[in-house]
C-alpha cells in the first residue's frame, strides 16, 4: 500500500513516516500544504492519504478541504483524516458521499500504533473508520435526527461508526450478537435508511445523518 502524508508539523509527519514503514506500508510523498497533497495525487495516486485538517496558509480547515477535492480528483480515494480537531461542514460533506473509504481519527485518542495501522487499512479496503468522539461531536452540533433511538441503540450505532462488525460490537457490550443484528435493524428503520447491496450499509446511518 502507498500512502501520502499530509501534515505541516515536520516532526510529526516523520514519526508517521516511519511509523508507517515499520507496518510495511510504503510512504509515497509527504506534503505539508493543500496544494501539493492535490498535485501529488494528480501526478501519482496513491492507495489513500492521511491528511491534517489545518494546514497552511490559514490553519482552519485547508486539510478537509483538499480530501473533498482529491477525492473529486481521484473517486474513492481513501482518505483518513488524522486531527486534534473536529471540523464541522467538510467533514460532514467528506464523510456523506457515502463511497466509503473514508476515516477521522482524533490525534489525542490513539493510544496505540496498531490501532492507527489498522484503521488505515480497514480505510484502504474502502472501509469507513470514525472516532466515537468525532461521531459525537458532530451529531450535537446539528438538529438530532437520532432522538428516537434507545441509549442501547446509540452506543451499536456509535460502534458501528467506528468500523467495528457485529461480533466485535456483541463483545464490547457484552450482550449476544443476535441482540446487536437487531439493534441495527432497529437503528436502520427509525432513520429509515434504504435496503441496499453497499458494502458500507453499516455505516450509512451514521452517514445518512451527516448527510442530511
Amino acid at each position: 500500500m502507498r500512502v501520502v502524508i499530509v501534515e505541516d508539523n515536520v516532526i510529526l509527519a516523520e514519526g508517521l513516516k516511519l511509523l508507517l514503514g515499520t507496518a510495511d506500508i510504503e510512504v509515497a510523498a509527504v506534503t505539508g500544504d493543500a496544494e501539493s497533497f492535490l498535485e501529488a495525487v494528480a501526478a501519482d495516486p496513491p492507495d489513500a492519504a492521511v491528511v491534517d485538517v489545518r494546514l497552511p496558509p490559514t490553519f482552519r480547515d485547508e486539510g478537509v478541504r483538499a480530501a473533498v477535492r482529491a477525492r473529486a480528483l481521484r473517486p474513492a480515494l481513501p482518505v483518513l483524516v488524522f486531527s486534534q480537531y473536529v471540523e464541522e461542514t467538510y467533514a460532514r460533506e467528506l464523510l456523506a458521499d457515502g463511497r466509503g473509504g473514508v476515516g477521522y481519527l482524533l490525534k489525542d485518542r490513539v493510544s496505540r500504533v496498531d490501532e492507527f495501522v489498522d484503521a488505515l487499512r480497514r480505510i484502504a479496503a474502502g472501509g469507513t473508520v470514525m472516532d466515537p468522539e468525532v461521531v459525537a461531536q458532530l451529531l450535537t452540533r446539528r438538529h438530532d435526527p437520532i432522538s428516537a433511538l434507545t441509549p442501547r441503540e446509540r452506543e451499536v450505532l456509535s460502534l458501528m461508526a467506528a468500523g467495528y462488525a457485529n461480533p466485535e460490537i456483541a463483545a464490547r457490550l457484552v450482550v449476544t450478537e443476535r441482540a446487536v443484528l437487531k439493534h441495527v435493524g432497529n437503528i436502520f428503520a427509525k432513520l429509515d435508511l434504504p435496503v441496499g447491496e453497499s458494502g458500507h450499509r453499516r455505516v450509512l446511518a451514521v452517514l445518512a445523518y451527516l448527510g442530511a
